[in-house]
This record gives C-alpha cells, structure tokens and sequence, in this order.
C-alpha cells in the first residue's frame, strides 16, 4: 500500500452552483442533451428505477457495506444492528467460498458525555465498549468546500484503517474534521453519538456526505484491483449521495477526457443496494445545499445537477435526483439512482409506495421501482442467541442487584418466567421503598411515585405484566398506550380480577414522561390501588430494561409505525407477547392471536391502510383499534391462561436468526448475486 497521499484529480471543469441558487423561487427545467454524455445523465435515472442495466455476473461477492453507524463500534438504532450482523453472519457462512462483505464505517474519535472513543496507538475503543486492533493502511485526499469560504476547496487528509472483528473485516475512515464527536457549544440536547453537531461545526448531513465523498475516493482509486468491491450496500440515507458519484460523475469525468470510458464504465457497473430504515430521516440540509452539491461533484456540479433527471412522476417536487423540490436530501440520490433499494420489512415496502405519509416525497418512485422489481422488503434479521433468556447474563444481572434470583427458562420452562415475574415484583418494589438501594441500582433513572405492592399480589400467575420500555418519541405511540390504559381502568375498575402491573418509560421525550405521570394521576383518582400498579420512569438502565423483559408477558407497541422493529423480538423471545399496531415489519413478524395481538386495523392520516373496510368503519382510528386490542390480550390472559401459555411458547420458538433457511440472509445474497430475491 502506498504510504504517500493519494489524490484522485476529479476537479477540471468549470461551472459550480450559485451559493444561493435555492435561496429564490426556481423551476427546473431540462434541455435536450447537447452531448452522448448529457442524455446519459437525463436517462440514468429512469433507466435506474426501471432495472434497464443488467446485473453483473459476480462469481465471487466481494462487497462493501457503507454505514455511519455499527452496533459493534458506534450505535444508535436498528440500522447499527443490521451493519454489524449481516456481515458477520455472511462472511460466517460464505467466507468458506471465499465471498466476503467488510463493513467501512467513521472512525469516530471523542467525547459527546454519552458516547466515548479514542484510537490508543493500534487499538482503537469505539463508543459501545468494544476494541479493535487496526493499522493504518494510507491516507487519501479528499476535497471539499471549507465551511469559511464557499468558493475554495480544502484538501482533507482522510487516514485509512483496516481491522478485523469476529467474522469481519472493518475499514474505519479517520477525518478528525468530519468524524469528531467531540460537541459544539451549540449542539441540540437531542444530538448525541455519530448526530452531533461537533466541535468543528460539522452536522451530520455534511459529515456523512464527506463519508460518500471519501468512499468514492476510495473507489476511483481502486477501481481494477482486486481490492476494489464489486457491490455496495449502502446503509439508509448517510451514504445516500454514493450512487450520484459512481453513477453521474464517472460520465462528467469521462465527457472531459479526465478518465477514459472503460474506467467510467468500471466504475459505474458497481451496483449499489440502498437499505431504507425509516424513510422519515433523510438527510436534509436546505441551508448549505449548493456547498454540499458543489463538494460532493466539484467543478462537474453544475452539468450534473441541470441533468440529473428524475423519473416522470406525479411529485412536482422530486424531478431532480440531487434535491427534493428546492433542498439537499441526502437520501434522495439513492432512491433514484441506486441498482436496488431496499427496506427493512415487506409490509413497510407495501405502505412506502403506496402512502404519502410513509413514502413523503419518494412514493412514487418506490411505486414505480416496486412495479419495475427494483426494490424488495426484507425483513431484518438477528442473532437468536443474544436475545434470548442468556444464563450468563441473568448470572450478571442478579449480581447486580444483589439479592434477585431471576431464572433462566425457555419454551418447555415457562414456570421459570413465572418465578421472574415473582422475583421482580419483589424488585420494583424495594426499589419503591428504599431509596439507597434505587439510587444504587437504577441512579440515572427517574422514577414517578413507585408504590411498594409486594403486599398486594397475593398470587402472581394471576396478574399480568405488561410493558413498553421503548425509546420516549412520538413513534412508539405512548400516548395512545395511556389513552388505551386509562379506557381499560375506567371499564373494568370494578371488577374482582388482579388488575394489571404496567411498566412505561424509557430514554428520550420529557413531555413524553409528563404525559405518563399524569396517566398516573389520573387513575389515582379513579383507584389508588390500579395507580400503585403502574410504573412510570425516564432514562435507561440495561439491567433493568432486561429484568422487566424476563418478568413480562406483554409487550405493548402501539406504533405510529415501525419499518421492521427489532423490539417486539426480543420481546417474543422472552416470551412477553407483543400488543401491536398493524403497521410495517409488525405485520411480518407477529401472527394475531398465534405469538402475539395485534390491532384489527391501521390507519394513517385518518385513512385505514390495513384491515377490512368493516371494522375500519366500526374502529374509526387507531386508538380505537389498539383499546380494543389491548383488552383483548388482557381479557385472554384472564380467561385463557392456557391460551396466553401456548401463544408464549410458539412466541419464544419462533425464529427470525438471519441464517435460518429461507431466512433474510439467503434473500440478500439471492439479491446480492442476481438482483432480485
């Protein structure tokens, strides 16, 4: 490997884009093409979503997976799990035939005050307390517009590392510019990890199109050696501007005579897989749009942007693949211009092409590309091992707190579950009432009016615990949880039955946390005795997320929507059955009445998406539809016990490992190899 910097020359034309080019009202207009290379560019985007490039015939995969985020070294969310997993499981089971996924990722150095990580000489610690052994292979160059001067370039030395982890070979990029999280001053409270706006006054739309930036350095530098990857995944929308540089400026390159054609065609025959999680986040950045745009195609930026047509569609917004109607988005370049794009649930994949408030400005085109088999649902797998009952970790769990003697149990050893939920009765109610012991196990956690109620369960097995230690946001439907709580006390307050133990709360919206305590004191007024049953808490505690999953036997998930959901799995694999919304990878992952409830209908925007037109009329909304579910599975597990029993077992024996036949990991490498699933 060379030692010296390497500097791919991508910069000799001439026009860039006005710095205030989106700044008035503009209409986009498309000339007929002047050159072969200008109708190229007009047409790649509809030739894109309608699969008119055939598949390269890959003998051997050797792929690179694009991700901001791994679960192994810096993770936020489900988009981690899936970049660390499905590498190491593919490289686990095809590594023997030589066909291999590495994962390139930020190298992310700093402090946020949540999040730490540092590179130690060769080792470096990511954020979730893993290390890795890593060398310094080379640095590269990559140019980029400076944040203090719009019309100069900044030469910024990018260090290449390589490592292996598990299965897995990691490259890391090192740009202490782009991939500090050390924070500014003026970052969001909302912002933390691999989102914050650093110290350098690099947020994370401009750090992560630096990352596409930097791979496609990579690539152009590589392109021909056996180092080069023969297909990219791109995972969600920070890498979303990699299929607009190996797709639109090799042709610029080559309309120059800076590269020939054979390179331009190597390079742009990469197929591009783009994962989408939640099509919510995209990657807007209205402000700094012509600069991005600008670093990201140099001196080309003007020629592709003014043919970089979109598909014809009914959005007047999405007609140019590089903006959506006057803003940089991210996201956008892939969903138009990548090989394949795919979401992480089939049911998600029906309700983005198909609704505007889950598709927002790119519906149309997931429609088109859905009709033209461009894109997919896959349902986003896991490792079984790691989720379930794990007798290591119930040994660590009960040194933690001291004197809990939770037991590990599977699906032939529900009395064990039982025997849990017994245990944290006894927990959550010491934690209630000895505030040394609360501050020691659970310090950072706070808690609302926790009630000492080991004197009132006289028998356990009678009383249902039911959960949602989901993150605080709007999403995870607490509100509508509360509402169909409140509907549940106020129906059956007088009935002789043990009424439920609820435990609600998690990491994130304060006014979240508000409108659960005042849940709270609502159905104090109603009876104090419900009330005392209901947990209301803010923060997050590992241990004690863990021991109420072990106690559960419902999961609640009323979600405004869920692309696949990882939650309602590990819940299942605890045997705490989830109570759901119909909506996204719920629908794919959870059988009504089987190993879980799930709402009779859905609806978004007021309009039902899922169920018949029947009940839709007779439920009206969601909340509606999740009250009756609600009641339903609570009703069951007083009047079916055995009922509740079996939909438990098939619950823990289901199985969404990603190596299971038939299972995610066969239909990415069926798309991987030939497009399609």
């Amino acid at each position: 490997m060379p030692k010296s910097p390497v500097r791919s020359d991508i910069l000799t034309c001439t026009t860039f884009l006005p710095e205030t080019f989106n700044k008035k009202k503009f209409y986009l207009t498309y000339q007929v093409p002047s050159t072969p290379y200008a109708l190229e560019l007009q047409n790649l985007g509809k030739n894109q979503c309608l699969g008119k490039s055939d598949w390269p015939n890959l003998d051997k995969i050797n792929g690179w997976m694009l991700s901001a985020e791994t679960a192994t070294f810096m993770k936020a969310g489900g988009l981690g799990m899936i970049a660390s997993e499905l590498p190491d499981i593919f490289n686990l089971k095809y590594g023997i035939n030589k066909e291999n996924l590495k994962v390139v990722t930020p190298m992310y150095i700093g402090d946020t005050g949540k999040k730490s990580a540092h590179l130690d000489g060769s080792v470096y610690h990511g954020s979730e307390h893993c290390e890795i052994t890593v060398k310094k292979d080379k640095t590269i160059i990559v140019p980029f517009i400076s944040q203090s001067d719009s019309e100069k370039f900044t030469d910024y030395h990018v260090d290449i590392y390589t490592g292996h982890h598990d299965n897995t070979d990691y490259i890391f990029l090192k740009c202490d510019q782009f991939f500090s999280i050390d924070p500014h001053k003026k970052n969001p409270p909302a912002q933390d990890g691999c989102y914050i706006l650093n110290k350098n006054g690099v947020n994370e739309v401009e750090r992560f199109a630096f990352f596409s930036k930097a791979v496609y350095t990579m690539i152009f530098n590589l392109i021909g050696q056996k180092d080069c990857p023969n297909i990219i995944i791109a995972n969600d929308w920070h890498s979303g501007a990699i299929s607009g540089l190996t797709k639109y400026l090799p042709v610029a390159l080559a309309e120059k005579g800076i590269i020939d054609e054979q390179k331009s065609d190597l390079i742009r025959s990469i197929p591009i897989i783009h994962i989408a999680h939640h099509l919510g986040y995209q990657g807007w950045d209205y402000e700094n749009t012509a600069r991005i745009l600008n670093s990201l195609y140099g001196e080309h930026t003007a020629f592709v942007f003014k043919n970089a047509k979109a598909i014809k569609n009914s959005n007047r917004r999405a007609t140019n693949t590089l903006i959506v109607h006057d803003c940089y988005n991210q996201a956008s370049c892939n969903f138009h211009l990548a090989d394949r794009v795919i979401t992480v649930s089939k049911n998600y994949s029906e309700e983005v092409s198909k609704e505007l408030g889950f598709g927002y400005d790119f519906r149309d085109i997931l429609k088109i590309r859905k009709d033209h088999r461009t894109f997919f649902g896959i349902v986003n797998g896991y490792n079984k091992q790691l989720i379930s009952p794990n007798a290591d970790k119930i040994h660590c769990i009960n040194e933690y707190f001291g004197d809990t003697k939770f037991q590990v149990f599977d699906s032939t050893s529900l009395n064990n579950k039982l025997k849990n939920k017994q245990e944290f009765i006894k927990l959550i109610s010491r934690i209630a009432k000895d505030r040394d012991y609360k501050n020691k196990v659970i310090p950072l956690i706070n808690t609302y009016k926790f009630a000492d109620i080991s004197s009132s369960v006289k028998d356990a097995s009678k009383v249902p615990v039911v959960c949602a230690t989901s993150r605080l946001v709007e999403q995870k439907g607490y509100d509508v949880a509360a509402q169909a709580i409140l509907s549940w006390t106020k129906k059956y307050v007088d009935d002789n039955f043990e009424m439920p133990i609820f435990v609600l709360g998690g990491a994130g919206n304060v006014e979240l946390f508000k409108m659960l305590t005042d849940l709270k004191d609502k159905i104090s007024k109603i009876s104090k005795k419900i009330a005392d049953r209901i947990f209301v808490f803010h923060g997050y505690k590992d241990q004690f997320a863990y021991a109420v999953q072990l106690a559960s036997d419902f999961y609640m998930m009323p979600c405004r929507f869920e692309p696949c959901g990882l939650t309602q799995m590990e819940a299942m694999a605890k045997g705490a059955l989830p109570i759901a919304m119909s909506t996204g990878g719920l629908v794919d992952t959870i059988e009504d009445h089987v190993d879980g409830f799930r709402t009779e209908v859905f609806f978004s925007e007021g309009r039902h998406v899922y169920g018949s037109n029947i009940n839709a009329r007779r439920l009206k909304n969601n909340i509606n539809a999740y009250n009756e579910t609600l009641e339903n599975a609570l009703l069951t597990f007083y009047e079916l016990p055995n009922l509740i029993s079996e939909m438990q077992r098939n619950a823990m024996n289901k199985d969404f490992s990603w190596d299971v036949k038939e299972g995610s990991l066969e239909k990415y490498y069926n798309l991987l190899k030939t497009g399609h699933l």
